[in-house]
């Protein structure tokens, strides 16, 4: 598969808003250290991981596999955020960026699977 992952707009989304996820919850109740704040980081980083690891894999098909694990990772990201505001440690102002950033890399996961099935179906 060509590319490197690095090329990929995706990865270079995906990354980014890990920073962003970091540099939000650098600010949490150090009681949700081992908690909320950890399970948010790892989220985030595991987006990007899986693109760069699938994009490092043999085939379409299992490229597609790991962009369908940073999907759900992104995925379970937004839920965290979301209880994140519910427990008051992250402001509604804060969570809408970090939506924002999310929705733009889930649509642009969204489109390299289509991309991918495409391309593997042959239509």
């Amino acid at each position: 598969m060509g590319h490197r992952y690095q090329e990929l707009i995706v990865w270079q989304k995906a990354r980014t808003f890990a920073g962003d996820v970091y540099r939000a919850t650098e600010n949490f109740p150090r009681t949700e250290i081992y908690g909320l704040t950890s399970q948010l980081r790892r989220a985030a980083v595991s987006v990007a991981s899986n693109i760069a690891e699938g994009q490092g894999r043999f085939t379409k098909g299992e490229f597609c596999n790991f962009l369908g694990q940073a999907r759900g990772s992104l995925l379970e990201l937004e839920t965290q955020l979301a209880i994140s505001v519910d427990l008051h440690f992250l402001a509604d102002v804060d969570f809408k960026k970090l939506k924002d950033k999310s929705s733009e890399v889930l649509r642009l996961l969204n489109a390299l699977i289509e991309s991918l099935r495409l391309r593997r179906t042959g239509t």
